[in-house]
Parts: structure tokens; C-alpha cells; sequence
């Protein structure tokens, strides 16, 4: 049975529709990645599924647990690390752990065993006696997400949990997150950090303008977007056109993108791995000398573009054209994107 059920939520704020039907389910002990552009309606679901936000309509369940009439259930198996710092910047980490601790009805001496345990698994002990405005983001980050362990949840939401953080301390949090899952915590991770989805994540559900418009697996998604390609970079760019007449036989030539300062085509082969082969064969039997080849497949960059019309990162100043994929200056897709996202953060 899935451990999370969300079932046609709809919430609106104001004018805004910052949900229109969403649906999705989690398996206990995996990772659903919640992927959408800024103002899709991420965090209002991640806030509805921990009790901080009542659904207009819909019906969703954490461990069994109604979210709105068995919210105070729902809260004793969860934890929540938000897209902004819930920690005390005034307080050392090891208090901050202490602190939540206590709230959660340890006494003292389970409340220092606690946070002492967090503090050595998330590599910060030689740090826990420091104010934790004196730790950097990536430490800050850890301790946040400690405190959301205090309770020993079995369901743990991130919200956007690596915003803003540098390449290291990123891969540090993706190697947490593994660990609670070989815990058995399960996760629902909600990114624009299509790298992390792809790395973290057992399943992915893409939402826009609050809507589900796509659901599963990273390699369904990219299968979905478009085949594989091969990737043929040549010795010599004099020799890009006799490729291309290497090739011609072969059919497709005309969906050849050539890159002739790289002196590089790209051919689709789909899922055919013999055409791949047959096409490296032609070129080298028509004696035109290879540098290097690879199929590629498409990226999940190339999934949230075809679906949502626009780059993953929320440029304001991209827009991109859904059939032709084609990039160009202006404003997003759909006005309300500014505004929802403003709507759809959390209050502190």
C-alpha cells in the first residue's frame, strides 16, 4: 500500500489556482521526486501533505493518516525540511537538536542522546557547541535537516532541500538522503535541480500550473521525450559532408544535426543499438577517420523542457516553444507565474 495517497487537491488563493487536481502515490521506503517550474504548485502540495495548509478539496493520506482530520496523527510520523532554514541562528547546533527534542516530549537526558546521535551523523560534532550563525550553508543545511529527523519520522518531505548550495555540499545531502532510504524512510523530494531528481529519485511526477502532466521513472520519462541519438565526432571537419553521404543510405539523413565548427553530427536512432553500430560501420568503411562516438539518450533538462514549454531553473527571460524547442527571449509561459510562486512559499 503506498504510504502517501494525494487524490484531486485543489487550493486556490485568491484569484490564484495554486492547485488544480492533483493526484499521485508513494511507496514506502522510495523517493518521489516533485518536479516543476517556480509557481507549479510544489511546495502549496508538500504543505497540504504536512497539515500546514487545508486543501480547498481532494483527499490525501500520509501512513494511513488523514491530512485534515487526523493531522495531529500525521504530524508524530513526519518531518519537513522547508526551502528556507528552520534552525535558530542564535542557538549552537547541538541546543537547536536539544530544543526539538524536548518539544517532542524527551526528557533531557533522551533529548542530549538525540541530538548528540544527529550531530555525529551528520558530521558535525566538532561544530555542535557553535552558534549556528557561524556555520556555513551546506552545515546549516545539515543541521536543518537533522532537526527534521529528531522524531524518528517515517515519511520525510524536502522542499527543495539544496537551493543555494555549492556542488559539494549538495552531493553531502544527496548521500544523506541515501541513508535514510537504506532507513526506510521514505521521501518526497520536491527540486529544480533536474541532476538531483535523476539521481535520488525511484519515480517522478511533473506538475505545471498545479496540474500532474507527466509521472514515472526517470528512464520512462526520457523514453517518452524521444529515442537515443548517436553522436559522431570526426577527425577532420573537411570530411562532415562525405559523412553525411556515408550515411544517406542508411535513411534519415535529414534529421542529421550537424555542428561543422565541432565537426559533429548528431544522427536518432531511437532504440535501434544495431543502426548505431551499422552507421559507425559506414563511416569507417568509407575511410573517414572517427575521434569519438556515444548514444546519448535524452536528459531530464530535455523532459521538463518538452513538457512544461520552459528551461527547469525559472529563467523569466527564456521562453521556449513546445514544438519546436526553439529558445528565445520574453517573458514565461502563462502569467501567473510570479505571483503564485509568491503565494506558494511557506510563511515564517
Amino acid at each position: 500500500m503506498p504510504i502517501i495517497e494525494v487524490e484531486d487537491l485543489h487550493k486556490r488563493f485568491g484569484q490564484t489556482q495554486a492547485l488544480a487536481g492533483v493526484s499521485l502515490s508513494v511507496e514506502p521506503g522510495t523517493v518521489l521526486g516533485l518536479l516543476g517550474p517556480n509557481g507549479a504548485g510544489k511546495t502549496t502540495t508538500v504543505r497540504v501533505l504536512a497539515t500546514l495548509l487545508k486543501p480547498d478539496s481532494g483527499r490525501a493520506t500520509v501512513a494511513g493518516y488523514d491530512v485534515v482530520t487526523q493531522a495531529d496523527e500525521v504530524r508524530t510520523v513526519i518531518g519537513l525540511t522547508g526551502q528556507y532554514a528552520a534552525v535558530d541562528e542564535k542557538l549552537t547546533g547541538h541546543e537547536n537538536l536539544w530544543m526539538v527534542g524536548r518539544l517532542l516530549g524527551m526528557n533531557k537526558a533522551q533529548a542530549h542522546q538525540r541530538a548528540d546521535e544527529l550531530l555525529e551523523r551528520f558530521r558535525l560534532s566538532d561544530a555542535g557547541d557553535r552558534q549556528v550563525r557561524t556555520y556555513s550553508g551546506g552545515m546549516r543545511r545539515r543541521v536543518d535537516l537533522a532537526v527534521s529527523l529528531v522524531g524518528r519520522p517515517s515519511v520525510l518531505f524536502l522542499d527543495e532541500p539544496t537551493t543555494g548550495l555549492d556542488p559539494v555540499s549538495r552531493f553531502e545531502m544527496w548521500d544523506v538522503t541515501r541513508e535514510l532510504l537504506a532507513d526506510g524512510t521514505t521521501v518526497l523530494l520536491t527540486t529544480q535541480y533536474l541532476e538531483e531528481a535523476d539521481e535520488l529519485a525511484d519515480r517522478i511526477v511533473v506538475i505545471d500550473k498545479g496540474a500532474v502532466i507527466a509521472e514515472g521513472t526517470a528512464d520512462e520519462l526520457k523514453d517518452r521525450t524521444g529515442g537515443r541519438t548517436l553522436e559522431v565526432t570526426l577527425r577532420h571537419a573537411a570530411d562532415v559532408d562525405a559523412a553525411l553521404a556515408a550515411i544517406a543510405p542508411s535513411g534519415g539523413a535529414d534529421a542529421v544535426r550537424v555542428d561543422r565548427d565541432l565537426h559533429q553530427l548528431s544522427v536518432p536512432v531511437e532504440q535501434d543499438t544495431a543502426r548505431a553500430a551499422g552507421i559507425v560501420a559506414q563511416l569507417t568503411d568509407a575511410g573517414i577517420e572517427i575521434d569519438d562516438f556515444s548514444l546519448q539518450r535524452p536528459s531530464l533538462d530535455d523532459v521538463f523542457v518538452a513538457l512544461t514549454g520552459h528551461a527547469a531553473d525559472g529563467d523569466a527571460d527564456i521562453d521556449v516553444d513546445r514544438s519546436t524547442g526553439r529558445r528565445s527571449r520574453g517573458p514565461l509561459p502563462g502569467g501567473t507565474d510570479e505571483l503564485l510562486d509568491t503565494e506558494d512559499r511557506p510563511q515564517r
